[in-house]
């Protein structure tokens, strides 16, 4: 898209998130009036007064690019996705939970059930006697209330639609969003399907000194003050850079914390726990089971927060595919 061209339309939606995809879009700070400049934003209902009803009278593919952040938790947002994918030419999964679930699929451990009784029954400020909880059709004098079905599984927006593009990032840093905005507006994106990012890992991007690693133990954040310098794995903190796809600027190894993952698996990487896990696995200095066994347990108490914070709902352990649900919305 170039100047003296009509200007295309953008919208931006936010399904099962925290919001901080919303807040990371404005990060790129003046930028944003060239994106003004060149798109009519006709619905982000974070900050726009759209409604559905308008997106649906839309033709479909006349929404140029979509920037849809969050993973799919209700039917509403089942919905959201499909008619988003219905009127928009390119459908970007922004953010690490429109791309692998993120956060909220760590949600994937336990059932709607069990999610439902400890939020509305079993948190020590709740007082609800009558075991009320949310129905999707409920009776009221003056008709019929609706609320979106909560799914007992979180799904990754691929899941569910076809997906033309990714940004990853918890949320996508600001650098990484321009350069998916200028890319689409120079029409020099890459083939469908593909990560709008770099193809490298974090430890290439960190300044940190790096030597043969040998592990007889890992630590928690809180039980070291590592050194400044040295490589953070190498000192025994798990350190997720190893596994992860660049783009960051490996911030928070520069700020002496460890990679937490956020940013997702690299290029032809299947799943990133298993990723990251064999690369831990490697670094271990022992052959003996017991001593391994024992280095593990007292040193990842938590794999599943570990190895899949950002992936679960998208790696080879996901509990069962998408099936058939209602798609509507009252």
């Amino acid at each position: 898209m170039s100047d003296g061209q009509a200007k295309g339309k953008l919208a931006l939606y936010w399904a099962a998130s925290c919001g901080g995809c919303e807040i990371a879009v404005l990060a790129i700070d003046e930028k944003i009036l060239e994106v003004a400049k060149h798109f009519d934003i006709v619905f982000w209902p974070c900050a726009t007064d759209g409604k559905v009803r308008d997106v649906e009278k839309m033709e479909d593919g006349s929404i140029d690019v979509c920037l849809f952040n969050g993973g799919i938790r209700t039917s509403e947002q089942e919905y959201m996705a499909k008619l988003l994918r219905r009127k928009s030419k390119v459908l970007v999964a922004f953010g690490s939970c429109a791309m692998e679930g993120c956060i909220p699929g760590l949600a994937n451990l336990n059932t709607r059930e069990e999610i439902f009784r400890t939020v509305y029954e079993e948190t020590p400020s709740t007082e609800n006697p009558q075991h009320v909880t949310p129905q999707h059709v409920t009776e009221v004098p003056e008709g019929k209330l609706y609320l979106p079905i909560f799914y007992d599984t979180v799904f990754t927006l691929d899941q569910i639609v076809e997906v033309d593009y990714y940004l990853p990032g918890c949320p996508p840093e600001a650098e990484r969003i321009w350069d998916a905005i200028v890319a689409i507006l120079e029409n020099k994106l890459p083939p469908k399907g593909s990560v709008i990012g770099v193809d490298t890992t974090v430890c290439d991007e960190c300044p940190r000194k790096r030597t043969e690693k040998k592990i007889k133990k890992f630590y928690r954040t809180w039980q070291v003050i590592p050194d400044e310098e040295t490589c953070l794995l190498e000192q025994g903190i798990i350190c997720c850079g190893v596994a992860t796809r660049a783009g960051c600027g490996a911030k928070c190894p520069r700020v002496n914390s460890p990679c937490i993952g956020c940013y997702g698996p690299n290029t032809d990487v299947v799943d990133y726990g298993a990723r990251l896990m064999a690369a831990l696995a490697s670094v271990i200095d022992s052959n003996d089971p017991a001593e391994i066994q024992r280095i593990i347990e007292e040193g990842i108490p938590d794999p599943v927060g570990t190895f899949y914070r950002f992936s679960l709902a998208h790696s080879l352990l996901r509990r069962k595919r998408k099936t058939a649900v209602p798609t509507t919305v009252h």
